[in-house]
């Protein structure tokens, strides 16, 4: 279905002069790419209802271009992110945190993409002292290099040291940003978030005058290629989201790949969450590797991955990315590994791979999309947030209900100590 908002008419013309935050007027001066603040897209997807969104992780070339392909043809909203561990300072992605929005304005542009798109850091860790020290420059490099959305991640923390350092962090994000917050380290279903962890780190938030757009959860999930199908705890989520109501925080749900589509699709009916992160079935659909309905990669008798001949990748590349996994030692999830070394490879394949590679995933996002987020035609309504707001800052969606003389440093500690301290058992669980 065409949008009304298209390129060419009247309010996408505004929503291009206006709904552009100021550091990507300054990155693309002359770009008709409609990168925006993550908040309008999660008020579009308030504004439709029971609705959510793709943050597709653009952890290659194809995976953007096959999602904005997609998000046009829905006619949707969406969100490109890349996570520190995928594209930070020790990244495994060629797709970084400081080019993902270098990458989206340029396909845009060539692809005649007109529908908005935010660009989010997603899982900026904070896993110690030191990592909050590094973050206060590095977050504010993000932002000069296009990001206009954050996740600060500091859930492998304690809780008391999960607020404070999201307290300390927060004047580094802009106040226009899109921003995100999380409890309870995403693990699956060890250590599963409670509502008490949820609104002590809401809570305070809010009585200083910090009002996250969203709040992931360990609600069950775990991320990278699922082993069960334990999966999404639906009824959790919800009840969490709930208790959060009076915060009008809305879910992120990460770590989509193992859960069904008919789980999926509950997560957008029944609960406030309007962000659904997608990682490794993007990457492996645009290899061209068999995946079933939960997203998860398919294994052959030899527990090897099942590689469809004329999908994604020539034969050829494949075997050579196969035989370079094999003698680094790369199995299962880890073949994420892949993707810094293969992607310049990768880009000088033939047209029609290239092409192909990007059509497999536009495919399956456009499924999501349509199909399982009811994300279609919110591309309007994010357009219509930004002409409403008449700007790129659309401020919060709450207001501060909760008494700073509460929350302060030594409060927090003492309100700590009172929640849960068992995240679970430990792991590897960066992105």
């Amino acid at each position: 279905m065409a949008s009304d908002k298209g390129s060419g008419s009247k309010d996408f013309e505004k929503a291009l002069e206006i709904g552009r935050p100021p550091n990507i007027a300054r990155l693309f001066p002359h770009s008709r790419a409609l990168i925006v603040s993550g908040k309008a897209i999660d008020r579009a997807m308030l504004a439709k209802g029971k609705a959510m969104t793709i943050a597709a992780n653009g952890r290659n070339h194809f995976v953007i271009r096959g999602a904005l392909q997609a998000a046009q043809r829905a006619n949707a909203a969406i969100i490109l992110e890349i996570a520190k561990s995928e594209g930070g300072g020790s990244a495994y992605c060629a797709t970084s945190l400081w080019n993902l929005a270098r990458q989206a304005d340029a396909v845009c542009n060539e692809l005649g993409i007109t529908v908005p798109v935010a660009i989010h850091a997603d899982h900026y860790g904070i896993k110690s002292a030191d990592d909050v020290e590094k973050a206060k420059t590095e977050i504010p490099s993000l932002f000069d290099a296009g990001v206009t959305s954050i996740a600060i991640d500091a859930s492998h923390l304690p809780d008391d040291e999960n607020l404070l350092a999201n307290l300390v962090l927060a004047p580094y994000v802009p106040v226009w940003a899109g921003h995100e917050t999380e409890v309870g380290e995403i693990k699956g279903k060890e250590g599963l978030s409670t509502v008490e962890e949820a609104l002590f780190l809401i809570r305070g938030l809010n009585a200083h005058d910090i009002f996250p757009d969203w709040i992931a959860l360990n609600n069950g999930t775990t991320h990278g290629i699922e082993a069960s199908d334990q999966g999404i705890q639906v009824p959790l989520t919800a009840e969490i989201h709930e208790a959060l109501a009076p915060y009008k925080v809305s879910g992120a749900q990460h770590g989509t790949s193992g859960n069904s589509s008919e789980r999926l699709r509950r997560i957008a009916k029944e609960t406030r969450t309007t962000k659904a992160n997608v990682a490794t079935a993007l990457q492996m659909i645009s290899w061209g590797v068999k995946v079933n309905e939960y997203g998860n990669a398919q294994l052959d008798e030899n527990g090897e991955f099942i590689k469809m001949p004329d999908k994604g990748v020539t034969e050829d590349m494949w075997n050579e990315m196969v035989n370079y996994a094999k003698e680094k030692g790369l199995k299962g999830g880890n073949y994420k590994k892949l993707n810094l070394p293969f992607e310049n490879r990768l880009l000088a394949l033939p047209k029609d791979i290239r092409e192909r590679m990007a059509q497999g995933v536009e495919d399956f996002v456009y499924e999501l999309l349509t199909t399982v987020f009811n994300a279609q035609n919110t591309a309007p309504l994010a357009i219509e947030a930004i002409l409403q707001a008449g700007s790129f800052a659309l401020g919060p969606k709450a207001a501060r209900i909760e008494d700073p003389e509460e929350w302060t440093e030594a409060k927090i500690r003492s309100r700590a100590k009172t929640l849960n301290p068992d995240k679970g058992a430990s792991g590897d669980f960066d992105d």
